[in-house]
């Protein structure tokens, strides 16, 4: 029987650019936490490998299959343990595509997660992580999967405190973003990192923590996709809503609660006054 794995969202509680690189690249200092909110993952023994992609969003996915980050990661992984890619993938895709949470990095590491467990391999740690940062910037926070700092162009990975019970409200209003064309249209100063010095104690000083901090990213997505900045708005006017924010690139934004009684009443809601958008609600994990 196929065993399924959770491909979680990828929030980014805040996201400070502190820097660029001569090739381009920029230097980001993040809190990386994720959500019980993703896509789902299955492998089973076969001859040979093939990838079959269903699910609400799967048509974003439409196109050659082996460009996609899964097939490069059971290929690649397949290559570094000198073996066959002998492996039935199905792709559940519940997250929009292209959206800042890292739906196609979570995917590509829980199929690194996936094989390695049906293949029952353990490779050198290092080779997986050169894997996961070959794969893409998001992937090797996304293999660790569990509250991260994020440094470098995203191949710094430390993990960071465990944080409160906190509830999540996830909203996408129906766009796809280029990160490349965000970063291009970001204007202003570099900030500074800027790490917790303490965990926080429940979900309100965590907010209170994140109110001081920023995602640099924001305003270059609202330039380009104005309805981001209305999709702040209503979560943040949600009743128990604690601080609104937008993750990674855009579009999709996020508000976090402390009750799980809120956050469902605030999606509900949502989902009710804007047909459009796609909207879940979840916990931090």
């Amino acid at each position: 029987m196929p065993r399924s794995w959770l491909a979680p969202a990828k929030l980014n509680l805040y996201l400070h650019v502190i820097g660029q690189r001569l090739d381009g690249y920029h230097c980001l200092d993040s809190l990386v936490a994720f959500a019980d909110i993703g896509d789902q993952l299955s492998v089973v023994p076969a001859p040979h490998l093939s990838l079959r992609i269903e699910g609400p969003f799967a048509a974003g996915l439409a196109g050659d299959p082996q460009q996609n980050l899964v097939w490069r990661a059971a290929s690649g992984l397949a290559a570094r343990l000198h073996r066959a890619p002998d492996a039935a993938i199905t792709l559940v895709k519940n997250l929009p595509v292209a959206s800042g949470i890292g739906g196609g990095s979570s995917d590509a590491a829980a199929t690194l997660k996936a094989l390695l467990d049906l293949w029952a391999a353990t490779p050198d740690e290092a080779a997986l992580a050169g894997l996961a940062a070959e794969l893409g910037a998001d992937v090797p926070v996304c293999l660790a999967a569990r509250t991260s700092w994020l440094g470098g162009i995203g191949e710094r990975v430390e993990p960071a405190p465990i944080l409160p019970e906190v509830h999540v409200v996830l909203v996408n209003p129906g766009l796809a973003l280029s990160t490349q064309t965000v970063f291009k249209a970001r204007r202003g100063a570099l900030s500074q990192p800027a790490r917790l010095l303490r965990p926080p104690e429940d979900a309100a000083a965590l907010a209170g923590l994140l109110a001081a901090r920023r995602n640099d990213l924001t305003e270059a997505a609202i330039s380009l996709a104005p309805v981001i900045g209305t999709v702040l708005a209503r979560l943040q006017a949600s009743e128990g809503a604690l601080i609104a924010r937008m993750s990674g690139s855009g579009a999709t934004c996020f508000a976090l609660f402390a009750a799980s009684g809120a956050a469902a009443a605030a999606a509900t809601r949502l989902r009710a006054e804007q047909k459009g958008w796609w909207v879940a609600a979840g916990r931090l994990i």
